[in-house]
């Protein structure tokens, strides 16, 4: 992989992780169009995540240290705001210990990428009329559950697991710029555990020099942080679902193509 693929592959996955479009899509994707290999090498995967995950801990850090001082001091509500994000957690946990080979499979089948897109939009679309309704200051029990069971069908190339999640925390109430917290620092496990899922494999596996991996983990550090900040400024500005005209066009342009190429 050359520095200007490791630079716009760590972009691309620092803006798609974040906002709705799915940032495994878009790898698949844009690895397609450079002809790249970057999808085989392991330890670029963990380097881009790895800073995906620095990406929300620097924007949600005092929220972040609020909550683990918390949990330290045996404050009830961090307590259960981290008890809530644990459950949340579950349902990706045995899709990815359970159907892994099932999922592996949907990522060598092109067109779930498109599908995916398309039903990313969908649920974005939905949040025209949820959000103004969105009151809630975080989910109920329940509510992490379903929440967390659409971040396992973002496990999915084209769902995007941002756009999935934020859509049904809408859905059930909880007001959006509360949602798009629980979200993301649901992310901050996600993340984590999709890294050291593959890290293993990434030590014997990779094949990359330490500079192209900085080049792409500074790239989708920063990329990530701009994407972050974007994500909040639409949902203040209920203009979350726009995003939708973006998936649907992209899925269904994508399709098309596969098509085409027969």
């Amino acid at each position: 992989m050359s520095l200007f693929e490791a630079l716009w592959l760590g972009i691309v996955q620092g803006l798609t992780e974040f906002l709705p479009v799915s940032s495994s899509g878009h790898l698949v994707m844009v690895q397609s169009w450079l002809g790249s290999v970057a999808g085989g090498d392991l330890v670029f995967e963990v380097a881009v995540h790895v800073a995906t995950w620095f990406a929300i801990v620097v924007f949600y850090r005092a929220r972040i240290g609020e909550l683990v001082l918390g949990v330290l001091a045996g404050k009830p509500d961090a307590w259960r705001y981290a008890s809530k994000l644990a459950i949340a957690t579950l349902p990706a946990v045995g899709v990815g210990l359970l159907a892994r080979g099932r999922v592996e499979a949907a990522f060598d089948t092109p067109a779930v990428v498109g599908v995916g897109l398309i039903v990313t939009g969908g649920l974005l679309w939905t949040t025209r009329w949820s959000e103004p309704r969105a009151r809630l200051v975080e989910p109920g029990w329940g509510a992490a559950l379903v929440i967390g069971l659409a971040q396992a069908l973002a496990i999915l190339p084209g769902i995007s697991r941002s756009g999935s999640t934020v859509a049904v925390a809408l859905a059930l109430g909880v007001a959006p710029l509360a949602a798009a917290e629980f979200s993301f620092l649901l992310g901050v496990i996600a993340i984590a555990g999709a890294a050291v899922l593959v890290l293993p494999d990434a030590v014997t596996h990779g094949t990359l020099s330490w500079p192209t991996l900085s080049i792409a983990f500074v790239a989708a550090l920063g990329s990530g942080l701009v994407a972050l900040g974007a994500f909040v400024w639409l949902l203040k500005r209920r203009a979350f679902y726009l995003f939708a005209y973006y998936d649907w066009a992209v899925g269904t342009a994508f399709l098309a193509g596969l098509l085409i190429a027969g």
